[in-house]
């Protein structure tokens, strides 16, 4: 169920990120993409907890404002990265936060070391790198380490995400909380830019931007929240693969051989993670 709740995760990120080309190309500004990534979240998940009598008092304070720190700072400097770098560039440096996981599980995991899933992983991100083939001039290198640095920010969410969901906290408190947060980190970006010149596709757009995120946020907080982070880690990469699906159903893209074979790896990482979770279901 884990490693489904995180196919489905993936693939919903894979039409999130659809939705954001598709808006961006009928004049959506990027802090109104930042501001409908989240507030479909916000409104729909506070209709439900006003329905079904729930409350919306977190259980671990401390958690959620790191979780939401992290992730904000994330997707911010994985925009800036993306507005600066070619875009099979940017995807790769934010496609680092699994390798940073694994880094952390090998190093400071104690038991729940395992290194056939860190193998996965590692083996997940090659293939990530024969789809995209990022390549970095000279004068790119900020933008280079600011999308380092998202994939670092985004391992930490992560991280926590997983500690919420051991202590218990249900996964649309967690979504509906980071939602917020992103609402208003959209408002500094609304500020400075503007409101954008979008037509009626563009909001069309934004709209399920900010729906399929927020069904894509639930079910990463519950694969997370599940057991092995690990395996959650590796299968993260399938979103390549969706994506990679998306683009040549709707905007033409053609894959090579090597970028064929990339999605293969891709495929064989997420089978030997989900094989080593099923022969030792220790959760890593």
């Amino acid at each position: 169920m884990q490693a489904l709740w995180m196919l489905l995760a993936s693939a919903m990120f894979a039409i999130m990120g659809s939705f954001v080309k598709l808006g961006t190309e009928h004049g959506a500004s990027l802090p109104q993409i930042v501001l409908f990534r989240g507030l479909p979240s916000v409104i729909l998940l506070l209709l439900w907890a006003r329905a079904g009598r729930q409350s919306i008092i977190p259980t671990s304070w401390k958690l959620h404002l790191w979780r939401n720190l992290s992730g904000v700072t994330s997707m911010w400097l994985g925009f800036f990265a993306i507005s600066h770098l070619p875009l099979a560039t940017a995807t790769s440096l934010n496609y680092t936060a699994p390798l940073f996981i694994a880094c952390w599980m090998l190093g400071w995991g104690g038991a729940q070391r395992d290194p056939v899933r860190i193998v996965a992983v590692a083996l997940g991100f090659l293939g990530v790198i024969a789809v995209l083939r990022p390549s970095i001039n000279d004068d790119q290198w900020v933008a280079a380490v600011m999308g380092m640095g998202a994939g670092a920010m985004s391992a930490i969410a992560m991280m926590q995400i997983r500690q919420l969901g051991r202590i218990g906290e249900p996964e649309w408190r967690t979504v509906l909380f980071f939602s917020v947060a992103v609402c208003v980190s959209s408002v500094a970006g609304l500020w400075f830019e503007g409101w954008g010149q979008a037509d009626w596709q563009g909001y069309a757009s934004l709209f399920g931007v900010g729906v399929a995120g927020m069904f894509g946020q639930l079910a990463m907080t519950r694969a997370f929240g599940m057991g092995s982070a690990l395996l959650t880690a590796a299968l993260q990469y399938s979103t390549i693969i969706f994506a990679a699906l998306l683009g040549m159903g709707f905007w033409g893209d053609r894959l090579d051989g090597v970028a064929w074979a990339g999605m293969g790896l891709i495929i064989f990482a997420g089978l030997l993670s989900v094989w080593r979770t099923m022969r030792d279901p220790k959760p890593a």
